[in-house]
């Protein structure tokens, strides 16, 4: 685990330096700054600067500084539209993310609610009811089989009294 956790840390420290180097290099030319173009010319996801505020800092710090000679500090249309469609879209999915969760929630409380009440059958009592419905029909059938072989086993009875009485008239 360590060892893991270490190449992580290395791998975090090598794209730092990309980044500070890039932005370095970036604040020498006259292009703009945006996270954006710096996450691609450092070759690292935007969410990197985003989860270190130092670096995101230091981007918004360089992007708003007064230009120095030479340097051209205008920050373009099209990179504020980008950040807003952006920031539009994320608070979509977070929005659909969170009614996804509120449904959730809301049946979960339901449930819980409904139970509580005792309105409802639990589901293993509702289960068990089936069963109890099912073993009284198998029952009530059984009993009419027995009820059919009494009276069968009575009117064999009869007949074996009636053959020994015409048995014993007849000795």
């Amino acid at each position: 685990m360590t060892s893991m956790n270490e190449g992580r840390r290395a791998d975090s420290a090598r794209r730092r330096e990309r980044v500070l180097k890039t932005l370095d290099t970036m604040l020498r030319s006259d292009g703009d700054i945006t996270v954006s173009g710096l996450a691609r010319a450092a070759r690292v996801d935007r969410t990197f600067l985003y989860r270190h505020r130092d670096l995101l800092e230091r981007v918004h710090a360089a992007a708003t500084a007064p230009p120095e000679e030479g340097r051209i500090a205008a920050v373009s249309r099209a990179s504020f539209q980008a950040d807003l469609a952006n920031a539009v879209e994320r608070n979509k999915r977070l929005a659909a993310r969170i009614h996804q969760l509120e449904k959730r929630l809301s049946r979960t409380l339901g449930e819980a609610a409904w139970a509580d009440s005792g309105l409802g059958a639990a589901a293993d009592i509702d289960q068990l009811q089936r069963r109890i419905t099912m073993l009284e029909q198998k029952l009530a059938a059984k009993q009419g089989e027995l009820e059919e072989r009494t009276d069968e086993l009575e009117a064999a009875r009869n007949a074996n009294r009636e053959i020994t009485r015409a048995l014993n008239k007849r000795l």
